[in-house]
């Protein structure tokens, strides 16, 4: 995630792909203990139009001067600099208290916390909390002199100039030329190790790791995962423009990225398959968000593209299996997504909740890889070239997209992206029958849509016995019928056998997964055994984005979602009462708590959780939320020793 997903306050920057940058020149002394920041400096505003200084109002403004005079302040936090010819140098010092880091917070809440926080264990200072007088809808590149107490160390985006770390203190310069969004600052008590890179033409670049000291043995193999992903994306879609990225730890559970480095949990930094995952994501977001910048407010395309040439290609190197699961996984999460939380896809700007990402990740992804069928693998791979030679450090939309992709194809996509962007919810498609001739040598396939229709293709496949051959169709009605030929021995045709077409699954093509109980604002909490009652609401408050109401076991209706909560005996009553699954298998020797889904008689999705004891349930509140895609699971305390998808029933036609 790019941290301008952060909040909406950075959509200000929308449509400023050919504004002047303004530049910012600050010397900043931050204590952590004192949690306390001082500043001081310069702000350049390029000739034009009158323009606000901003700065969130927790911060003391000592002195904004303009041509040796004081800037008339319009309002808290705002001072307006006149028009001119001329660019126009503001001279600004501030300084504020910052907020306490608070190291036990939840993802969900560091998503949603947008102040500048401070503390010995470290510090995030991101740009959309207006922690620095910034000229308001202006990128704006940046010098930074910053001095910290001893035993803490700090960074903003940019290369490094130079670096003093003794026992009086530490001070280091850094350097961010191109138009930025915004100055994101970090500090901790690190311990930083370093190694240099070679760039594709010929650039040195520094690598570093600013690590808690209880992590700092994890460096080299960071280190060498970042030179990895640099060499692979500067292969496939054209250099790096920086000369540093740093992988930098913090004590919240944070997933950022910015301009030069990525700023992660130190919980998630020690996950063995983070390097392997995450971090490849963040690092191309030096590509995606961090060097083109999407237009806010027409919509965030770059965490969708990140995720597919990131997240979806590792899997891809893994086997076309993984990469179509890792798609099945998509269309699962939206089928599992409320209805009522659905938006265009032009309409995500930001991670927000689970909603959210299906949309802005998942089905943005998805666009990416039906474009990707469509143009054909040698247009996409030179549009992405092109996306980036020409757009870096400039905004661009999704219209600018689809010209890359419109003038590397020679085709005309205008079409195919309004359906995709502009239209909520996803089609219908069903596979209405399949009939052999009767000489054997072709099949009539009838598909059907809800109407109003998308135009799709389609992929069906076709069995011949441990051999499934592809074929592609142009649905654009209600109804189509379509002749194709039979190879030997086919023996049953299958609608969209490797998830490649974005689609609401039909129901038996999707079992339960978490999610449906996570996202659905109408989930009860059932709570089976009063000294259950605390360690159930604690579950509840991590994992439901609802407000997860109490009802009780006797009066819940059979279309109301719920989680329910209690020890083994009392959960396989209830499910045996309604007729559900008592539990998703036999418990393995050592577990403590057994998590599955159901659907009920009214088909709304029920989450049973079967725990030794209280302290079992409590010891779900972290892991559990990270597990939505799955349909059960088995707990060892906090960690999930076992788990997995109920199967699904894709749509398939037998050959008579």
């Amino acid at each position: 995630m790019t941290r301008t997903a952060v909040a909406a306050l950075l959509l200000a920057l929308a449509g400023l792909a050919h504004a002047a940058p303004a530049r910012l020149d600050f010397d900043l002394a931050l204590d952590p203990l004192a949690r306390r920041l001082e500043g001081s400096g310069t702000v350049t505003v390029p000739a034009g139009d009158a323009t606000t200084v901003v700065l969130a109002p927790r911060f003391t403004a000592g002195e904004l001067r303009f041509q040796g005079r004081p800037l008339a302040a319009e309002g808290a936090g705002r001072w307006q600099l006149p028009a001119s010819d001329r660019p126009r140098v503001v001279s600004v010092r501030w300084s504020g208290a910052l907020a306490a880091t608070d190291g036990a917070s939840s993802h969900r809440d560091t998503l949603g916390r947008i102040e500048p926080a401070a503390g010995p264990e470290g510090s995030f200072l991101p740009a959309a909390s207006g922690w620095y007088p910034a000229p308001e809808g202006l990128l704006a590149s940046h010098r930074v002199r910053l001095k910290l107490p001893a035993g803490q160390r700090g960074l903003v985006a940019g290369r490094l100039l130079r670096e003093r770390d003794d026992a009086s203190g530490y001070e280091a310069a850094f350097d961010f030329p191109h138009p930025g969004e915004g100055i994101d600052l970090m500090a901790g008590p690190y311990t930083v190790a370093e190694r240099r890179v070679r760039l594709a033409d010929g650039r040195e670049a520094r690598l570093r790791t600013w690590f808690h000291p209880a992590i700092a043995g994890l460096s080299e193999g960071y280190l060498e995962s970042v030179a990895r992903y640099l060499e692979r994306f500067e292969a496939r879609i054209g250099p790096y423009a920086f000369t540093e990225f740093s992988v930098v730890s913090s004590p919240t559970p944070t997933g950022f990225g910015m301009p030069t480095l990525t700023y992660l949990g130190v919980n998630v930094l020690k996950l063995p398959f983070i390097r392997a995952t995450s971090l490849g994501h963040e690092v191309l977001h030096n590509w995606w968000g961090n060097g083109v910048y999407p237009d806010w407010g027409r919509g965030n395309w770059s965490e969708g593209l990140t995720t597919y040439l990131a997240d979806h290609a590792f899997r891809e190197d893994e086997s076309p299996a993984a990469a179509a699961e890792m798609r099945l996984g998509w269309l699962r999460d939206f089928a599992a997504m409320p209805p009522a939380q659905d938006q265009p896809l032009a309409a995500f700007t930001t991670r927000t909740h689970g909603a959210s990402s299906i949309v802005g990740y998942g089905k943005c992804a998805m666009l990416f890889h039906m474009l990707r069928g469509e143009i054909g693998e040698a247009a996409f791979e030179r549009a992405l070239r092109s996306l980036w030679r020409e757009q870096r450090f400039r905004t661009a939309s999704w219209d600018d997209l689809r010209g890359h992709f419109e003038r590397a194809s020679g085709r005309r996509l205008a079409g195919f992206f309004a359906q995709w962007l502009e239209r909520p919810g996803a089609p219908r498609v069903q596979l209405a029958s399949a009939r052999r001739s009767p000489d054997g040598q072709r099949v009539t396939v009838a598909l059907t849509q809800e109407v109003p229709g998308h135009a799709l293709r389609v992929p069906l496949g076709i069995d011949t016995g441990g051999v499934s051959e592809r074929r592609h169709v142009t649905l654009r009605g209600p109804r189509q019928s379509f002749d194709l030929p039979l190879p030997p021995g086919a023996r049953a045709v299958t609608l969209d056998p490797d998830a490649d077409l974005f689609r609401r699954l039909a129901p038996g093509e999707a079992p339960p997964i978490l999610r449906e109980v996570m996202l659905d604002p109408r989930t009860r909490v059932v709570v089976l055994g009063e000294e259950f009652r605390a360690a159930a609401a604690a579950l509840a408050a991590a994992l439901l984005e609802g407000p997860g109401r109490s009802a009780d076991p006797a009066a819940l209706g059979t279309a109301e979602p719920a989680l329910v909560v209690g020890d083994a005996a009392r959960v396989a009553a209830f499910a045996r009462a309604r007729g559900l699954r008592e539990s998703p298998g036999a418990a393995p020797a050592g577990s403590s708590a057994q998590v599955w889904l159901e659907r009920d008689a009214g088909g709304a999705p029920l989450a049973l959780v079967a725990a030794s004891d209280p302290a079992a349930v409590a010891a779900l509140a972290g892991p559990l939320p990270h597990y939505g895609k799955q349909s059960w699971l088995v707990f060892s305390g906090a960690r999930a020793v076992a788990r997995g998808v109920w199967p699904g029933r894709p749509q398939a036609v037998t050959l008579e």
